[in-house]
C-alpha cells in the first residue's frame, strides 16, 4: 500500500446541524422509510398495511371504551340499579363479562396488528440492510481506506435498528397514542362538558411541551454520548485487529489506558443523560398529577352535587389513568424516534455516498481473447495534490510476463488496483484487448483477472472455504489439487480437522507463509486468463519461494502476467521487466539487457546481491 497517500476521513462528524436542517433530515428519512412499507408491485405487503392499520383502529375504539363499561359496571353494582336480565344474568354481571371480553379484545386486537404487520417491518429491514451492504461494497477503494470500520460498521448497525424501532414506535406508538387522546377528549368533551375538556387538553398540551423540550436538550446529550462510543468502539476494534503489534511492543496496558480515556467521555456524557431523565420524569409526574388532582376534584365536587354518578366518577379517573400510561413513556418513545431518525439519516447519508467507479449503462462484459494489457500516457493520483503515475505507458503482450519493480511510492501497486478498476485513470487510457476497462461491466473484468497480493487476507472460516472462494461451486477435488499446485496440501492434511479448520480472523491461525500459500491456491483454482502477481512470494522462505516460483511460472504459460516485486532474484525469467521510477518507465528490457544497460536496474541488482551476500 506504499502508494496510497491518506485522504480526509469521511466519518469525521460534521458541525451540529441546526434545528431547520434536523427536520428537513427527519422528512427525508420518513420519506426514504415509506416506500419500503408501501413497496410497488407487491399487492401482498399492501394488504397486510391495511389489515394491520384496521387492527390499530379497532384496537383503540375497544380500549377507549373500556373504562366506559368500568363506569358503567359500577353503577350497575349500586344498591338503586335498576335490575335488567342480561344474557340471563344480572346486568352487574353481564357488564363484568363484558369488561372482560373489551380488555381482551383490547389485547387482541394489539396481537393481531403486531402479527400481521411483522412480515411487512421485517421484510422492509433486510430489504434495507441489504441495498446499505450491496452499497458499501460498490463504493470506492478511495471511500474504503479513509474509513474507520469500528465507526461504519456502527453506523450500520444503529442506522438498520433505528429502522426497527421507527417502524415498531412511530406506527404503533405514536400514532396510535394520538388517536387515543383525541377519542378520549371527545368523550370528556360529549360526556361531561367543556371544563373537563379544556382541563384534559391543557395537561395534555403542558406535558407533551415540556417532555418535547426537555428531550431536545436530552437528544444533544445522547449525541455526543454516542460519539464517545462510537469513538471507544472504534479504538476497541483497531487495538483488536492489531492484537500481534499490541503484542509485539508490551502496549497492553496503553492500549487500556486509551480504551478507558474515551470510555471515560462516554461516562461522564452518560451521566448528563441519567440526571436529565431524573429531571424529565419528575416534572412529567408533576403535570400528568396536577391535571388529574384536579379533574377528580371537579368531578368529585360534581357527585357530591348529583350531577354525576359514582360510576361516572371513575370512568373518569379511569380515562386519566388511562392516557397517564402512555404518556409516561411519551419521552422515552419521543427520545428514541428523534434518535433513531438521527441514525437512520446517517445510514441514508451512507447510502447516498455516490460510488466513484459505476458501470456504463448498459456496458459489455469484457472478452478476453489474447490479454493484451495496454497502458496509454495512462496519469492518477489518490489525492489533487500528489500525482502517482505521469503518463505511464505499458504494454504487456498476450501470454508475455511482465515485471514491474522500482522503489516505494514509485506507482507499482498503483498499477495493480487499476487493473482491477478500484480507481480510474485520470488521463490517458487502460485496455484490455482494445477494450478500455471503463467501458465494460466491473464483474466481468474482476472474473478475467486473478490476483496474489502481498498481504493475503482470509475470511474466518475453514480452509477449503478460503481456497473455494477463488471459484464457486468447486469440488473438493479441485480444491485439493488447487492446494497441492500451492504446496501447501501436505500441511492442510496435518490438521486436525484438515480443509475444515478454521483459519481464524484475517487468517491470524495461519503463520504468514501458509496465509501466502492459501492465497495462491485460490488464484490458481479461480484459473484466470490474467494474472496479477503483487510481491507474491515475499512471505515465503527460499525453499518454499523457489517450488511456488515454479507453480506460479507453470500456471503463468499461456496467460498475461504482471508481477509486482521487490525482491528482484523473482522476476530474472520475466520476459520484461519495466523499472518505474516516480511513476515514469524508466528503464525496461529483459534481466540480461538491463543489467548491460548499467542504468537504475542494474545499480538496485547489485545492491540487493550485496545486501543478500551479507546476510547470508
Amino acid at each position: 500500500m506504499a502508494d496510497v497517500t491518506t485522504t480526509p476521513d469521511v466519518g469525521t462528524p460534521d458541525a451540529e446541524p441546526t434545528a431547520s436542517e434536523e427536520r428537513q433530515s427527519a422528512l427525508r428519512t420518513i420519506r426514504k422509510v415509506g416506500p419500503y412499507l408501501w413497496p410497488e408491485g407487491r399487492p401482498d405487503v399492501k394488504i397486510r398495511v391495511v389489515l394491520a392499520m384496521i387492527a390499530l383502529v379497532l384496537g383503540k375504539v375497544v380500549t377507549v371504551g373500556i373504562p366506559a363499561f368500568f363506569g358503567a359496571t359500577v353503577d350497575a353494582l349500586a344498591p338503586d340499579a335498576p335490575d335488567m336480565a342480561f344474557f340471563m344474568i344480572s346486568s352487574s354481571v353481564g357488564l363484568v363479562l363484558a369488561y372482560g371480553a373489551m380488555r381482551l379484545a383490547s389485547v387482541g386486537f394489539n396481537q393481531l396488528r403486531d402479527a400481521v404487520f411483522a412480515r411487512v417491518g421485517q421484510g422492509a429491514l433486510r430489504q434495507l440492510a441489504l441495498e446499505t451492504f450491496q452499497h458499501i461494497h460498490a463504493l470506492s477503494l478511495r471511500y474504503h481506506i479513509s474509513r474507520k470500520t469500528g465507526g461504519l460498521s456502527r453506523v450500520i448497525e444503529r442506522g438498520v435498528k433505528g429502522v426497527e424501532f421507527l417502524l415498531r414506535f412511530l406506527l404503533f406508538s405514536m400514532g396510535p397514542l394520538a388517536l387515543e387522546l383525541l377519542m378520549v377528549c371527545a368523550i370528556f368533551f360529549f360526556a361531561f362538558g367543556s371544563s373537563y375538556l379544556w382541563i384534559v387538553a391543557l395537561t395534555i398540551a403542558l406535558y407533551v411541551w415540556f417532555t418535547f423540550a426537555v428531550t431536545e436538550w436530552r437528544v444533544k446529550i445522547r449525541r455526543e454520548m454516542n460519539e464517545e462510543d462510537t469513538n471507544a468502539n472504534q479504538k476497541a476494534i483497531d487495538s483488536l485487529l492489531n492484537f500481534e503489534t499490541v503484542k509485539y511492543f508490551g502496549a497492553e496496558r496503553r492500549e487500556a489506558e486509551r480504551y478507558d480515556a474515551s470510555m471515560q467521555g462516554y461516562e461522564k456524557a452518560a451521566v448528563k443523560t441519567l440526571h436529565s431523565l431524573a429531571f424529565l420524569n419528575f416534572g412529567q409526574s408533576v403535570l400528568i398529577t396536577g391535571g388529574l388532582v384536579t379533574v377528580m376534584v371537579l368531578g368529585a365536587l360534581a357527585v357530591e352535587a348529583g350531577e354525576l354518578t359514582v360510576g361516572q366518577f371513575v370512568m373518569i379517573n379511569a380515562y386519566m389513568v388511562q392516557i397517564t400510561m402512555p404518556l409516561n413513556f411519551l419521552g422515552t418513545v419521543y427520545r428514541e424516534i428523534r434518535q433513531a431518525l438521527v441514525d437512520m439519516g446517517d445510514m441514508f447519508n451512507l447510502l447516498e455516498q455516490p460510488a466513484e467507479i459505476t458501470d456504463k449503462p448498459d456496458a459489455p462484459d469484457l472478452k478476453v481473447t489474447g490479454g493484451r494489457i495496454t497502458f496509454e500516457g495512462a496519469r492518477f493520483g489518490y489525492n489533487d495534490d500528489r500525482t502517482i503515475l505521469h503518463g505511464l505507458d505499458l504494454e504487456v503482450e498476450p501470454g508475455q510476463t511482465v515485471a514491474v519493480v522500482g522503489p516505494s511510492g514509485s506507482g507499482k501497486s498503483t498499477i495493480g488496483r487499476l487493473l482491477f478498476r478500484f480507481y480510474d485513470v485520470e488521463a490517458g487510457a487502460l485496455s484490455i484487448d482494445g477494450q478500455d476497462v471503463r467501458d465494460i461491466r466491473q464483474e466481468s473484468l474482476r472474473a478475467q483477472i486473478g490476483v496474489v497480493p502481498q498481504d493475503t487476507v482470509l475470511f474466518n472460516d475453514s480452509v477449503g472455504y478460503n481456497i473455494a472462494y477463488g471459484k464457486p461451486g468447486a469440488s473438493q477435488e479441485d480444491i485439493e489439487d488447487a492446494a497441492r499446485s500451492a504446496q501447501i496440501h501436505d500441511f492442510i492434511e496435518s490438521l486436525p480437522d484438515g480443509y475444515d479448520t478454521t483459519v481464524g480472523e484475517r487468517g491470524l491461525k495461519l503463520s504468514g507463509g501458509e496465509k501466502q500459500r492459501v492465497g495462491i491456491a485460490r488464484t490458481l483454482l479461480k484459473n484466470p486468463p490474467i494474472l496479477l502477481l503483487d510481491e507474491a512470494t515475499s512471505a515465503l522462505d527460499t525453499e518454499t519461494e523457489r517450488d511456488i516460483q515454479e507453480s506460479l511460472k507453470a500456471m503463468g504459460e499461456g496467460r498475461s502476467v504482471i508481477t509486482i516485486a521487490h525482491r528482484l532474484s523473482t522476476v530474472v525469467h520475466a520476459d520484461k521487466i519495466v523499472v518505474l521510477e516516480k511513476g515514469r518507465v524508466a528503464e525496461e528490457g529483459t534481466h540480461e539487457a538491463l543489467l548491460a544497460r548499467d542504468g537504475r536496474y542494474a545499480r538496485m541488482w547489485h545492491t540487493q546481491q550485496a545486501e543478500e551476500g551479507e546476510a547470508a
